[in-house]
């Protein structure tokens, strides 16, 4: 199995909209709130807090509705983010990318992930969770998703140019031959995207 990402615009009503840019600035806040917290414990000398456990447990210290509409799933996607972001600077460092920076940037809208079991789909209608109290989140997209429902693994609301999108992420069956039908590895093919022709193959002996 592979795991496949296509990105979907969202249709949304100016309420909608207004509740899907509000988890997005949410989850800036919570954010810039590990941002903050880091930089207390370094002016105590104490070690950054940057473990997804660790973040974790201080968002469930933190109580419910500290970040508005976004639930627990969706804050702990935007903690995911940033351990992973610190992590992945901090290996490169250490193998000696000294050009490697770690999360310190404030953001003002922050991807926020679901995964399988937290929203439905329902055709092209899709209900983003929403924290405990709050009204159902119901979005209508754009197109047909490319993939059946039951392979879609994980769904990211995120902001690009101003417009509203959801990633939809599932898990797809990798292509399997008959005995014998399988392809060759030790033939090659080169592919060359241009721009006045959308692309060119060549193959063995330079066959076009």
């Amino acid at each position: 199995m592979v795991h496949r990402t296509a990105r979907v615009g969202l249709r949304v009503t100016p309420g909608q909209r207004r509740r899907c840019f509000g988890l997005l600035r949410s989850a800036g806040d919570l954010w810039a709130c590990v941002l903050e917290v880091n930089a207390w414990r370094y002016r105590r000398h104490d070690a950054p807090l940057v473990g997804y456990q660790q973040l974790c447990r201080e968002l469930s210290a933190s109580g419910p509705g500290t970040f508005a509409e976004l639930d627990t799933t969706g804050a702990r996607s935007v903690l995911r983010r940033f351990s992973d972001a610190w992590f992945a600077a901090a290996k490169r460092r250490k193998d000696g990318d000294l050009s490697a920076r770690f999360p310190r940037r404030r953001r003002g809208l922050v991807p926020v992930r679901w995964y399988h079991g937290t929203f439905t789909l329902d055709g092209r209608r899709v209900r983003i969770p929403t924290a405990k109290g709050t009204p159902p989140l119901w979005v209508h997209l754009a197109r047909d998703l490319p993939y059946p429902v039951e392979q879609v693994r994980s769904v990211t609301l995120l902001c690009e140019g101003g417009r509203l999108f959801l990633d939809v992420t599932a898990e797809v069956p990798v292509a399997v031959y008959p005995a014998g039908e399988q392809p060759d590895p030790a033939r090659v093919a080169g592919v060359d995207l241009g721009i006045i022709h959308p692309y060119a193959v060549a193959g063995p002996d330079g066959e076009g």
